[in-house]
Order: C-alpha cells, then structure tokens, then sequence
C-alpha cells in the first residue's frame, strides 16, 4: 500500500490488494471497521470457485471519497478479462459443425427424389459442407492459440480466425463500502460491439443484409426444428410398421388354409394391434398441412427457373408435369385439384379396410362352429382364403397409398426445415458473419450471466426469478448513426435479437476446480442452453424446480445513443432513424418483462418503482433529443433493479465505453452512497485516470481536457483534438462551411505532405 494521494486515490497494485498492515487499517486512514468490512468481502467473495473459473488477469484500484456528512467511502474497481472470450467460441465452432454434419446425413437418407426436389437436396449439402469447411478452419486456428489466452485486442478485430472472438471482452466490477456495512457491488461487462470487422461494412450490417435477401427470395413455408423430428420420427414409424402390417397379413392368409379359427384370430388381433398402431401415426395434423403446402408450392412454382447446385436447371414448364416426390408415375398434376380432405380418407380407407378382414374371419369362424364335427375339406379352405384375398389385397393397397403419401409430406418438411435452417438464410457470408455475431454478443452474456449468478446464489428472491420470468440482459450502445458505425450498429441488433434463442441451466459441478466450473453449450442454432455449474454446496441450496433442470430464459434489450462526433454529423446531415427505431423496439420489450416481473413476483423488492421508471424512459425515447443520454442511464437504472445483467458496447470497447462507465460509477456513488457532490468531477477525473494506465482509454481524454461539467457525455469530444482542423460545432452552422472545410483540409494536406 503507497498511500492517499491528493483526490482520494489509493494506490494498489494486484500483490498490495492481498493484503495490508497488520490491523488491517490503510495507510492514513483511521477506520478499522471499515477496513474489516473490505477484507471480508474480498476473500469472500473474490476468491469464490465460479469467479476463479470465469476470470482471469485482473487489475485492481481502491480509492477513498468523502461522503456527504463529512465520512470516507472506500471504492475498489476491479477490471478483468475472462477465459469465455475463447471458451465458449470454440463451443460454439464444434456445435455448428456438428449440427451440419448432422443435416448432411438427415437430408441424403431420404429417399430417391424426383430430379427438382434432389436438386434442393444438393443446395443442402453444398451450403452445408462450405460451412462445415469454413469453421473446422476456423476452429483449428483458434486450437491453436495458448490455454491461457482469453483476450481479443481491438488491432486484431477484422483479423478472419478471430472473427468468432468478442474484442476486448472485461467484467468491470466495483465495490463500495461504507462504515459500517457490507461492500456493494456493481457489475458491467464491456466489449466492443459485436460486429463482423472481418467482412467489413461496405454493404451494411446484417440488419440490411438479412433484409435485402428477404425481399429477393421467395415466400414459403418454414417448419420448426420440433416439426422436423416429427416428421423424421413419423417416417420411422411408418417404416418399421408397414413391413410389420404387410407380414401378419400374408400370415393370415396362410393361416385360413388351415381353417383353423382359433390360430386365426390370434395372428388377426396381431394384426389389428399393428394396424391400429400405423392409422395412429399417420393421423398427424403435420401430414395434412404438408400435403397442402406441396401443392401450393407446386402450383406457384410453375414459374420462373431456378440452378440447382448439382447443375440441374428446373424451369416451371418442366415443374408443371414432374412427379412430386412420392409421385413417380406422375399421376398428380398441376392443373389437377387438390381436395384437403384426401389424406383424412387414405388413413382413414386403411382402418375400413382391416375392419372388412375382421368382420370376414368373424363370418367365417361362425361358419366353422356350424359344420365343427365335421372334417374341413379342401375346398372349403380354398374358399376360406379366396373370400380374404381380395380384403387384404386392398389393405396393402390403402396401407402403400397412406405411405407414400407420408413419405413425401414428412420429406417435404425435412427439406423445407434444411433449407429454412440453411439456403433461406441467404449467402452463405451473411450465414458466417450472423453466427460469427452472436458469438461475439453470446460469450459476453455469459461472462454477465456467471458474474451475476454467483453474487445471488444466496438470494432467494433472485433465484425465483430466474426460474420465474428469466433474465433480463440489458445492452447499452454507444455507437454513432454515421459511416462503419451504422453496419455495426446493424451487427449488433440482429447479434442481440439472436440471444434470445438461448436459455441457462445450472447443473451441478463434480468439483469446485476452475474447468468444473466452466459452462457447457448444447443445442442448435434454432435453441442453444448454456449449462452453468455450481459448487455442490450451492447446488444443494437451489430451489427445486433449477435443480430439476429448469430453464431460464434471457430477455435481451439494446439502447444505443451515438454521443461523439459523427453522431453530431449523422443528426445534421444524416439518419438517425435505426437507433430511434431500435430504442423503441427496445422499451416496449422492456415493459413486456417489468409486467411479467411485476405480475408474478409482486413482493420482490424495487419492483414497486418500475411503473416510474418505465414512463420516463418511454418520454425519453419519444422525445427524440439528440444525444439523448438519459435513455442509457434510465434503462440501466431500470436493468440494476430487475437483477438484470449489464453490457456496454462502443467501437472498441475504450474511449467511449470507459467513459461511460466511469461516468456511471460516480453517478451511482452520488446517487446511492451519497458522494460529496463537490468532490463528483475530481472522482470522475481520478477513475478515468486509472483507465489510462490501464490502457482502456487511447490518451485521448488526456488531450480532450474531457470533465464531468453538465455530467453528459454527449457533448465531450471524446477522441484526439489533432485529428479535426476545426470544431465540429462552427461545421453545423452551415453547409457552406462544412464545404469551406473541407477545401481548407485539403489544402494543409497537401502542405504537410509536399
């Protein structure tokens, strides 16, 4: 410990926060109470199982600000990295590959296709096995890489095998104590926005891109990932029991040979059991619907061409009397109509027609006990197999039509569900850049998530709610409306729209080692769930319904408000209408979850406050002002009340986000534990010093002369005054001016380089 400097600052390096003087007092300072406090809270706290497991690399700062009335408050930051920002994207890698593969096996057991539906089946494949290629690439580079790494700097953020990697992923943390109580924590996680710096921003973000390739594809129908393994489980029980059904009715008609009604009826009750068991399978509403869809799709598609990947080229002309694919005598045509009742009648002729063979053996075994003294002859038996012949002839018959008519429903959704997971998507970049996305927004979830779960793993109210309503992951932008940042911004909306695709589950750890306690992804890309264990010992304390495996679903929101320059430029000159959408959307997804909240935990503290909070972030939004801060800092304020997790994204994770978080540091140490308000600009200029030396902020808040002055950071210039000849603020008053400037540029350019 090296003492109190002039503002308040304590200075500590990683080795000195171990521990201090022996009656734990810090140097100049008189208050043992209060140092206790800390030192409990540190070792409790900190040196925890899950937060060995989900941190790494820390650095450490403690400083000492007055109070209100005259007393001390000790605040200590901490800022870490974390071992998910690789972790969880080679999860991810293996995951998608895998699921890939497996899409690739399910689409070429289908049966043999008609030439345009195999041509589909070959679009699968292809987009498929370029996937699969691109990431076991991409996941081999990453394998690579140290088991130690777990930081992502921002000069590597366009660089192709760390595309999947979150940019300056840290869990930046601070604790305050008072005299007196217990240390409280606040907790953000910071990155840069999750965006593909890789592919660039020359025809926007995914937003735009996903938008442009829905316009240009053709409408129809998607089935769900529960759709597909109906039909994959439906078209195995129809091939395990057809063969059954056809085998105990050759057995029957054997049998009558015997004219033996006893045998008779046994392999009869085998076949109506079977029989009964095949109508039920096919009596599936999937089937029906499918069927209509096929037609739909065959009569819509009569026109126009499309190049299949296998080189097939299907024109409607030759679409219009191809055989669907269970259909190979073409019987179905296009200007034949289809009647929505005809799968009802083909499952339902299968039942009539075994109802025809029981009443005939019923008949005949009435026959039997008439003439039972006397000795069958061999005409008789003939007859007896020649009044069933023609009913099981026509059971086969009704059995082969239902099947075929299965087969081709069940397949059509299994290529539809392929195609919908795969081609529909788009290119196969926009597919890349999208998972590439979420896995940079994903690990950074789960940092929050862990960070979040083990301070409330003794809250009982916290745990119900997770179990409850989920949890809330409230994104913070900080990204300008102008220029690369609007590609990211359109990143970045779609990356947080996609988590909500993903739910937790705690599971219970086999020991409290450090790679025990890492989380687990499984799933697909249509649902992800995050297994994240706890010790044993807590493991025990859970409610019951989480230890039963409960999920906990995650409510993911964004509020992005551009506060340097360019936002300045993109508001005069440009479009701010994504992030005005964006914060709307946002708000009303927001309120969605307060109610439910409010609703089902109506005693759980702070939510009392919500209805408050929630109109004022709602006339912030609304009001549309320009550089409109106080939508961040209420939607944060919103998100700490909810137990939600906290996320602040700019460009890079540093000048723009350390100054928000400082900026909300101190605003919490004013709000909450009463900081001396005359002492609020000397605190923030003393945290944001620290960042400095860490290295989170590039010196430009060293040569902006950047201070709390109106406590809004969208009016501070937050990068290097060198790199703009003039203030951008003499630029707005005119375009002629903006156009002098430019000139004026141009020509000390070509001074300085002559």
């Amino acid at each position: 410990m090296e003492g109190v400097n002039e503002v308040g600052e304590v200075n500590m390096s990683r080795l000195q926060m171990e521990w201090q003087s022996e009656d734990n007092t810090l140097p100049g300072h008189k208050c043992p109470a209060l140092c206790d406090s800390l030192h409990t809270s540190v070792h409790d706290k900190e040196n925890s199982p899950m937060m060995r497991a989900v941190l790494c690399a820390q650095v450490s700062k403690v400083y000492r600000f007055q109070t209100e009335d005259q007393r001390w408050l000790l605040v200590r930051e901490q800022m870490s990295e974390t071992p998910l920002s690789f972790s969880l994207p080679r999860q991810l890698l293996s995951t998608l590959i895998q699921e890939h593969k497996d899409r690739v096996q399910e689409v070429k057991e289908l049966a043999d296709l008609s030439p345009h539906w195999d041509g589909l089946r070959h679009d699968v494949i292809n987009r498929c096995s370029h996937l699969i290629g691109c990431y076991q690439e991409v996941l081999t580079e990453l394998d690579k890489l140290s088991a130690s790494c777990c930081f992502k700097a921002s000069s590597s953020k366009s660089e192709r095998h760390l595309q999947f990697v979150s940019t300056n992923l840290h869990s930046q943390r601070m604790e305050v104590t008072s005299p007196g109580s217990t240390g409280v924590w606040y907790e953000v996680i910071t990155f840069g926005a999750p965006a593909d710096h890789h592919q660039a921003f020359k025809h926007g973000g995914l937003k735009r891109l996903l938008g442009k390739h829905a316009n240009h594809s053709h409408s129809s129908v998607t089935y769900s990932q529960e759709e597909s393994s109906r039909a994959r489980d439906l078209l195995s029980s129809v091939a395990q029991l057809q063969p059954q059904v056809f085998g105990f009715a050759e057995e029957l008609l054997s049998i009558s040979l015997e004219l033996n009604a006893a045998r008779l009826r046994l392999v009869l009750d085998s076949l109506t059991r079977q029989t009964e068991r095949f109508v039920h399978a096919l009596k599936d509403e999937l089937v029906k619907s499918a069927l209509l869809e096929i037609h739909q799709q065959h009569v819509t598609d009569s026109n126009g061409s499309h190049v299949h990947s296998n080189g097939l080229t299907c024109e409607g002309s030759q679409l219009d009397g191809e055989a669907l694919p269970w259909q190979r005598d073409g019987v179905w045509r296009r200007d034949t109509e289809y009647d929505e009742e005809e799968w009802d009648m083909a499952w339902a002729n299968v039942a009539k027609s075994l109802n025809c063979i029981v009443a005939m053996v019923d008949r005949l075994q009435g026959r039997e006990e008439q003439h039972q003294k006397g000795t069958p002859s061999d005409q008789e038996a003939t007859a007896w197999q020649e009044q069933l012949l023609p009913l099981v002839v026509t059971l086969r018959d009704c059995v082969r039509e239902a099947v075929g008519k299965a087969q081709a429903a069940m397949t059509f959704v299994i290529l539809q569900g392929a195609l919908a997971a795969t081609v529909t998507q788009g290119p196969a970049s926009i597919v890349q850049r999208r998972h590439a996305v979420f896995s940079q927004a994903l690990s950074a979830l789960v940092c929050g998530f862990m960070l979040k779960l083990n301070r409330g793993l003794d809250d009982p109210d916290f745990l119900q709610q997770l179990h409850t309503v989920g949890i809330l992951a409230q994104f913070e932008g900080l990204l300008s409306t102008y220029g690369d940042e609007v590609g990211m911004l359109e990143d970045m909306e779609v990356g947080v729209a996609d988590l909500s695709r993903v739910a937790f589950a705690i599971t219970e750890a086999k020991t409290d080692e450090p790679h025990d306690l890492l989380p687990r992804l499984c799933g697909t890309w249509a649902g992800f769930v995050v297994e994240v264990p706890v010790p044993p010992e807590n493991f025990r304390l859970l409610p019951q319904e989480l230890k039963d495996g409960s999920l906990i679903r995650v409510e993911p929101v964004l509020f992005n408000i551009g506060i340097n320059q360019h936002q300045s430029l993109a508001e005069r000159f440009g479009d701010s209408s994504l992030q005005e959408r964006m914060n709307e959307q946002s708000c009303v997804r927001l309120k969605t979850y307060c109610s439910a909240l409010r609703e089902r935990l109506p005693d759980m503290a702070g939510v009392q406050t919500l209805p408050e909070l929630l109109s004022s972030l709602n006339r912030s939004v609304e009001s549309r002002k320009r550089k409109n801060v106080e939508v961040l800092w209420i939607a944060a304020t919103v998100c700490r009340q909810v137990n939600g997790v906290r996320l602040t994204s700019c460009k890079s994770a540093k000048d723009r986000t350390a100054m928000s978080v400082t900026l909300e540091q101190c605003l919490l140490l004013r709000e909450r534990h009463a900081l001396n308000r005359q002492h609020f600009s000397s605190a923030l200029d003393t945290m944001r010093r620290s960042r400095l030396s860490w290295g989170q902020i590039q010196g430009c808040y060293a040569q902006s002369g950047f201070t709390a002055s109106g406590l809004d950071p969208g009016e501070c210039t937050l990068g290097s005054p060198r790199r703009h000849l003039y203030p951008v603020a003499f630029l707005l008053v005119s375009s002629h001016l903006l156009v002098l400037w430019f000139i004026l540029s141009l020509v000390v350019l070509l001074l300085k380089y002559q």
